[in-house]
C-alpha cells in the first residue's frame, strides 16, 4: 500500500519538561542537531510520504510553522508539502487525529506521535503499509515490561496474520496492572484508513476524560478491521527528561555524520 500523508499531533505543551517548555513547544527541543519534531517529518519522508499535515494549538503552532518555513535550510524537506491545523483545545490524541479529517481527506494516512523517534537508518512505517493487506489500519506495537504497559495503550491480541502481524481485537488505555490484557504496547506509529475518523466522531471520552486514540482502536479491532506490526525497533520517548536524555545520546550516536566522534567524546569523559 502506497501512503503519501503522514498527520503528526504536535499540540502538546510538555509540561514534564518544565522549564524547558515554558516558552518553547515541546516538539521543538533539539535532540542532537534538530528539533524532535523535524526527526519525525524526517522519518516520514524515508517512507515514502510527500505531504505532511501537523497538529498544532494556536499559541505555539506558529513557531513550529516558521521551522518548517525555511526550507532552503532544510535540504530534506525538498519536494514535501508541510502545513499544519490548529487544535483549539487539548481533548486528547483522539481528539487530536480528528482535527486533521478535512485536511487528510479520503485517504489512507499514517499517524505519527512528535514525542517518539527512531534512529535514522531505522523505519517502522513500511511494515504497517505491508501489512495493511486489503486496506485495514494498522498499529505498531512492541512487546514491553508490565511497568511500562500502565502507562500505554495495549491492545487485545487476536490470531497471527503472518510473522510479526497479529489481528487486533481490542484495546485499552493505560491499563491497571492486574487488567493489563497482553505484553503487545501500542508505540506511536499507526497507520490509518479514513474510516477511523467515524469512529473518533463517536468516540466518548475516555480516561483522563479526553478522547483516546485507543478507544478508536478498541472499536476498530472489535469490527475485524486493525492490525499491529509486532516490532523489534526500540521507539525513543522524548515527553520525559530520562527519556529525553536517552534520544539525545541515541540520536547522536547514530548520526551519519558525527555519530562516531561523539561515541569517541562520550567514551572519554565516562573514563574520566
Amino acid at each position: 500500500m502506497k501512503v503519501e500523508v503522514a498527520l503528526i499531533p504536535a499540540a502538546g505543551r510538555g509540561t514534564r519538561m518544565r522549564p524547558a517548555t515554558n516558552a518553547v513547544p515541546k516538539a521543538l527541543l533539539t535532540v542532537a542537531d534538530r528539533p524532535s519534531i523535524q526527526w519525525v517529518v524526517e522519518e516520514a519522508v524515508r517512507s515514502g510520504v510527500t505531504e505532511v499535515v501537523m497538529v498544532v494549538d494556536s499559541d505555539a503552532g506558529a513557531m513550529i510553522e516558521r521551522h518548517f518555513d525555511m526550507g532552503g535550510h532544510l535540504p530534506r524537506m525538498q519536494g514535501v508539502e508541510v502545513r499544519s491545523v490548529v487544535q483549539e483545545e487539548a481533548k486528547g490524541l483522539g481528539h487530536a487525529v480528528l482535527v486533521g479529517r478535512e485536511a487528510v481527506g479520503d485517504r489512507p494516512f499514517y499517524v505519527l506521535t512528535a514525542d517518539d523517534l527512531i534512529r535514522p537508518h531505522e523505519a517502522v512505517l513500511p511494515s504497517l503499509a505491508a501489512a495493511a493487506g486489503r486496506g485495514v489500519s494498522v498499529v505498531c506495537v512492541r512487546e514491553l515490561p508490565e511497568e511500562v504497559l500502565t502507562s500505554k495503550g495495549v491492545i487485545t491480541p487476536g490470531p497471527h496474520v503472518e510473522d510479526g502481524v497479529l489481528e487486533v481485537t481490542g484495546a485499552v488505555e493505560k491499563p491497571p496492572s492486574d487488567e493489563v490484557p497482553s505484553p503487545y504496547g501500542i508505540q506511536g506509529r499507526y497507520l490509518f484508513m479514513p474510516e477511523v475518523f467515524d469512529v473518533l466522531e463517536g468516540i466518548e471520552p475516555g480516561f483522563g476524560g479526553e478522547i483516546q486514540l485507543t478507544d478508536a482502536i478498541d472499536a476498530l479491532g472489535g469490527r475485524g478491521r486493525c492490525r499491529a506490526h509486532v516490532t523489534r525497533t526500540e521507539i525513543l520517548d522524548t515527553g520525559y527528561l530520562q527519556g529525553f536524555l536517552h534520544a539525545t545520546f541515541a540520536m547522536a550516536s547514530a548520526h551519519r555524520e558525527y555519530g562516531k566522534e561523539f561515541k569517541a567524546m562520550m567514551r572519554n569523559l565516562l573514563t574520566e
